[in-house]
């Protein structure tokens, strides 16, 4: 009977044995500190740093918007093996979905031609939108982001690291040949030993240092040029990133649609408790105005004093044309707490710099505080030089 084995070339492999020795000898002398090894330069310190940086911070973001995109961790196990086997992942109904079909069937239930069961059919109908928007939302972040985030992982970046590696055997050989040089120069003028003269270990300690070196200087500047690439890498993943955050806008814009949407058919519903439709635009408006009265005074001596500054004629327009070449001394009366960004905050008794609005406003002036402008009450504030202009 024949039987075929494997051919196996013992002269590579006792090379290949005694190598991973030398370097096992070597990498155990430079952990306990008795030998030397051959340090990278500088920029390949920092070429390999960044790499690292780049690896972590990857990992980190792909892990953390994914788990944004799909919050259950078993999903994202079973998405990242269906992946793997090449299948399609599985349609799953998300919770905005149950929602809906569960409103809906609710206002089939409650009667459809009744105010509460059409308002829950609309309700469901517009979480069905939603739902749908949610899908598209997190493929098209797959596609645009998190995949070619997890390529350059699995791909670009387990190269450099293969490459790594083997830079480091190389420079383990490179270290066991110096220290066999050194080695033999301490035997000449010895006895010859096995049969081998002292100058003849020598000499092929010397070829095998030389031939150690080359290897090495190959090896470093392949691996310099896949860490060089790390910036081109980069200037990729930040055009992944404008991707990703223009499939956030258009998603929000989505949704912001379909709820305006359910607004107005909610409303054109009627019935005995109408909807009113909620106005954001002039959300932030109306908050602003209604936050109004007297806050407390800043001061010191002042701790009573009232910071109500006059609303009926106040600027609304930022930013104002007022000429700030021409600017007036003026003392600080009382403290005063800004009501928002476009005026200062003021102390008693401070000296500020101010100037007529464009067009003159009755009850408030343009002042300059240090590298700080914006209006203050013109009531808060007493003109010391009014005869002097002052050129700032």
């Amino acid at each position: 009977m024949n039987i075929n084995l494997p051919h196996f070339n013992m002269k590579n492999l006792v090379k290949e044995a005694g190598s991973t020795i030398s370097r096992v000898v070597q990498l155990t002398e430079e952990k306990l500190g008795t030998t030397e090894r051959t340090e990278y330069d500088l920029h390949f310190q920092n070429l390999a740093e960044r790499a690292d940086v780049t690896k972590a911070w990857t990992e980190k973001l792909v892990k953390d918007t994914e788990s944004v995109l799909i919050p259950n961790p078993q999903n994202r196990v079973e998405d990242y093996i269906f992946e793997k086997i090449d299948k399609s992942k599985p349609k799953r109904v998300s919770n905005l979905e149950h929602l809906a079909l569960d409103m809906i069937e609710a206002g089939g239930d409650f009667g459809q031609d009744l105010p509460y069961g059409q308002a829950l059919i609309k309700v469901g109908q517009a979480e069905q939108k939603l739902g749908q928007c949610e899908h598209d939302f997190i493929a098209t972040s797959g596609i645009c982001f998190t995949q070619p985030l997890r390529k350059f992982l699995e791909g670009e970046m387990k190269t450099i690291s293969k490459e790594r590696g083997i830079l480091d055997s190389k420079r383990l050989d490179l270290d066991a040949c110096k220290n066999r040089v050194k080695k033999a120069r301490s035997m000449l003028g010895q006895q010859s030993k096995d049969g081998i003269s002292p100058e003849a270990a020598l000499e092929q300690a010397e070829r095998d240092l030389r031939v150690a070196q080359a290897e090495f200087d190959r090896q470093s500047e392949i691996t310099k040029l896949l860490l060089d690439g790390i910036s081109t890498s980069q200037a990729s993943h930040l055009r992944h990133l404008h991707a990703f955050i223009q499939t956030q806008v258009r998603y929000y814009k989505q949704c912001g649609d379909v709820m305006e949407q359910l607004q107005r058919e909610l409303a054109n519903l009627g019935g005995p408790t109408p909807y009113i439709p909620l106005d954001l635009s002039n959300a932030s408006a109306n908050k602003s105005s209604a936050t109004g009265g007297p806050s407390p005074s800043r001061g010191p001596g002042n701790n009573n004093s009232s910071s109500q500054a006059p609303s009926a004629h106040r600027p609304t327009n930022q930013p104002m044309h007022v000429n700030t070449d021409q600017m007036q001394r003026a003392r600080v009366l009382c403290s005063y707490d800004a009501k928002d960004h476009t005026e200062l905050n003021l102390n008693a008794n401070e000296v500020i710099f101010v100037t007529e609005c464009s067009p003159v406003n009755e009850d408030y002036m343009y002042a300059k505080q240090g590298l700080m402008k914006g209006l203050v009450p013109r009531a808060f504030v007493e003109m010391l030089d009014e005869e002097h202009d002052v050129t700032l």
